[in-house]
């Protein structure tokens, strides 16, 4: 079982985000304010988690939590300002849009920054040891996994329905072959150096 909260009385909200590593799409963030007592022994790291189980948890999460949200930031803004500091600005906006300020803020990684007068601590590998974090990677997991699903039917023959936009064989095959698409992240190496020259 996850621990469900860094400090007992305070609204805390666990923050992280998903799609740093792919190559195309946006990058994804969730926010998270889970009630103190409540506990799910099957809440985890969602990359831990079977794709059903995930869909499932992620209804249970949306029910359950005091708030909840999901934020983007584009390819065009991940373009122009960097992969990191869009996982930020997604981050930021997931926890402007919950229903509820919270009090503290519990980011998954080792650094944070933003305009948000929250105070917050990072924890490395946060989605592994607390539920708010956990519950935030799942619901922003399900969401990407979802939208590059109706991605993959837009623009067929880089295997987006199962891999979601991250760097295998069956995209970067896709790119060679059909060339990249609108929303291919420009600022991103989509293929190995030896391969680009070969082109």
């Amino acid at each position: 079982m996850l621990r469900q909260n860094l400090q007992y009385d305070r609204l805390e909200a666990g923050c992280d985000e998903v799609g740093r590593g792919c190559l195309c799409g946006p990058v994804v963030a969730a926010a998270v304010i889970l009630p103190e007592d409540y506990a799910n022994e099957f809440i985890n790291d969602s990359k831990k988690l079977r794709k059903s189980n995930r869909e499932i948890l992620a209804e249970e999460i949306k029910v359950s939590a005091i708030a909840w949200s999901i934020a983007e930031a584009s390819v065009e803004e991940i373009d122009q300002i960097n992969i990191l500091n869009a996982s930020f600005l997604a981050m930021t906006r997931a926890v402007k849009k919950l229903e509820v300020i919270p009090q503290h803020l519990l980011i998954d990684g080792n650094r944070f920054k933003s305009d948000l007068n929250i105070p917050f601590d990072c924890i490395i590998k946060g989605d592994g040891k607390f539920a708010s974090i956990a519950a935030a990677s799942i619901l922003a997991k399900v969401y990407r996994d979802n939208l590059m699903a109706e991605f993959a039917i837009t623009y067929p023959g880089y295997g987006w329905e199962r891999n979601v936009g991250y760097p295998t064989k069956i995209h970067r095959d896709g790119i060679i072959k059909l060339g990249l698409t609108p929303i291919h992240r420009k600022s991103f190496r989509h293929l190995p150096i030896q391969l680009e020259l070969d082109l």
